[in-house]
């Protein structure tokens, strides 16, 4: 108990130290704050043209053009003698008698105390300065809503800048060359800024160049397909980085061997050379079909990247769209619409479904193949040559629309490019047209060549290749000519199809299609020509001359590979044995 006492009282005795010592300093810091408060309420503390804050210290400054009338009282805190101007006033300039120096103007205070105005006018706040200055004894103004124009003439004794945002627009007199000075600060830190900007980007300019030179050296040293998996992780890096997030979705792996089953057999819609293609349903019930990239693909790998690049730039009702990609590990995938309808080839060369498509679906399908490859030619944002247009690549959705898929070997042409020379020829024997056939020089013309091909298939319902095993060895596009020529061109169409049907229509199809299909490339016309002549009954057009096609040496099944080595293509006589096509 008597430990307890002795505790408390020593307690007791530091808190009584304590405030001892702290109380007088506490109520002499609050008497000063209450004293710096109101100081600048004292009249004439900083003198005449002296402005007073007492938010700051030294609490008083000169108005700008005005500096200290003593320097060592003001030095010494007695800011009472005030400031003076640095340059003169020239109130002869505002009156039309200048000495050459220019009229004086204003400079705007914010935030000020408005009181102790020599006059005032009841008239708008726009012609407040004018009366100003045309009156030499006025040496500055400000306008208030409930007072109008206040005239200031004399010394100014009371100024004070208010703090917390409160006050008024205070504009104060001063000699032209004052002005003049501002505005050389304010050109010079313009001059500045500008200068800074311009030498930054030049500077960023280079380093982006000699980054993309490194980059580019880098590339053209290593293969390109490299071998290893790290090699080929960058080559897949490189496509996505040039595609952002919001146009091509990364979905994971776990979700889409969920949304086929675990890729079930049951659920795979075909195969081709990038690897095998699967029907999935997304959680939220969407269909998809899913390209899955095989490992041992080399081809596989380069159409992956080349449809990441292009396909996700592209928004068209008569393209596929590409939904997303997977990338993880050694599995890469991409993710599409699904077309419930498959491929036209299934139709159009198939005795059982190709009744299915009757006239009016079939020019439905050409004009749509028409609009979906002009868009690729002319209306994207890059003109794109596809290099591969055929009914199997062509799927229909549930209302038998047709969207052009495959974007595999696909190339973009920039800026005012119409043509390009490759020595590796891709594409499919009977769609390819004799100049990139023979010599590797591709253009929208090649594209348009396919799609004669593809528009003669669709009427005749008859595959260009594998059509000359009869009739005297020639090809649809050879047979097309023939019956056009002798004024037989109905008979080129398929009986499939049925009845009823313009005549009008399929003729004009037939000769838009020998149109395209034309030997040389300068003669056929481009698509946005196709699309009119298509859609209009009253286009002149002209009659088409012999078209370009291949001639076969030997039957051999239509999809093989154009790059097999022991079959040759001739093209105008000329055989072409280098081609590395589908």
């Amino acid at each position: 108990m008597i430990m307890v006492r002795a505790k408390v009282l020593s307690f007791l005795l530091l808190l009584s130290i304590f405030l001892y010592s702290f109380l007088p300093r506490f109520c002499t810091a609050q008497g000063n704050t209450s004293t710096s408060s109101n100081t600048c309420e004292t009249y004439g503390k900083c003198g005449p043209f002296g402005s007073c804050n007492s938010q700051v210290s030294p609490i008083c400054t000169c108005l700008q053009g005005f500096y200290p009338t003593n320097n060592q009282e003001w030095s010494s805190g007695n800011w009472t003698s005030g400031c003076v101007r640095r340059v003169p006033l020239n109130c002869e300039a505002n009156n039309g008698s200048s000495n050459g120096s220019g009229e004086d103007g204003f400079l705007k205070l914010q935030k000020m105390k408005i009181s102790g105005y020599s006059a005032r006018w009841f008239g708008p706040e726009d012609q407040c300065q004018g009366r100003c200055l045309t009156n030499c004894s006025c040496i500055a103004y400000g306008f208030d809503v409930g007072i109008g124009c206040m005239f200031w003439s004399g010394p100014l004794i009371d100024v004070q800048i208010f703090p917390g945002g409160s006050g008024s627009d205070l504009y104060i007199r001063v000699a032209n060359s004052e002005l003049a000075s501002k505005k050389d600060t304010k050109k010079t830190i313009i001059i500045v800024v500008v200068v800074g900007f311009v030498v930054v980007s030049i500077c960023a300019y280079f380093s982006w160049k000699w980054i993309a030179k490194r980059r580019g050296k880098r590339k053209t040293s290593e293969p390109e397909i490299a071998g290893t998996s790290g090699s080929v992780e960058s080559f897949i890096q490189d496509a996505l980085s040039q595609v952002n997030h919001e146009e091509l979705p990364l979905f994971k792996y776990e979700i889409l061997a969920n949304a086929t089953n675990r890729f079930d057999e049951a659920n795979k819609l075909g195969k081709g050379g990038f690897g095998p293609v699967y029907k999935g349903t997304l959680p939220g019930g969407q269909e998809i079909a899913v390209k899955r990239l095989s490992r041992k693909s080399g081809q596989g790998l380069e159409e992956f990247k080349n449809e990441i690049m292009l396909i996700a730039k592209l928004q068209h009702r008569n393209l596929v769209r590409l939904l997303g990609c997977c990338i993880e590990g050694e599995e890469k995938m991409l993710l599409y619409e699904y077309m419930p309808n498959k491929s036209l080839d299934s139709y159009i060369f198939e005795k059982d479904k190709s009744s299915m498509l009757d006239w009016e679906r079939r020019f439905n399908i050409i004009c749509g193949i028409a609009r979906g490859l002009l868009y690729l030619h002319q209306d994207s944002r890059f003109r794109i040559i596809h290099r591969d247009l055929k009914a199997s690549n062509i799927l229909l959705d549930k209302e038998m629309n047709p969207k052009i898929s495959d974007f595999g070997m696909a190339r973009i042409f920039g800026g005012d490019q119409t043509e390009a020379n490759t020595k590796r020829v891709v594409g499919t024997y009977g769609y390819m047209s004799p100049e990139y056939a023979m010599d590797g020089l591709f253009s929208i013309k090649s594209d348009v060549f396919s799609f004669g091909v593809l528009v003669l298939e669709i009427v005749s319902g008859k595959k260009n290749r594998g059509f000359y095993q009869t009739n005297n060895h020639l090809n649809l596009l050879a047979y097309a000519w023939k019956l056009y020529r002798e004024g037989r061109g109905l008979e080129l169409m398929d009986t499939a199809a049925g009845e009823p049907y313009s005549a009008t229509e399929v003729m004009r199809c037939i000769q838009v299609g020998l149109l395209c299909v034309q030997e040389h490339a300068e003669d056929r016309p481009n698509m946005s020509t196709v699309v009119l002549m298509l859609s209009s009954d009253f286009v002149s057009m002209p009659q088409p001359k012999h078209p370009g096609y291949c001639l076969g040496r030997r039957p051999a099944d239509t999809d093989s590979s154009s790059s097999k080595q022991d079959e040759s293509c001739t093209v105008n006589q000329v055989t072409v044995t280098i081609l590395d096509g589908r």
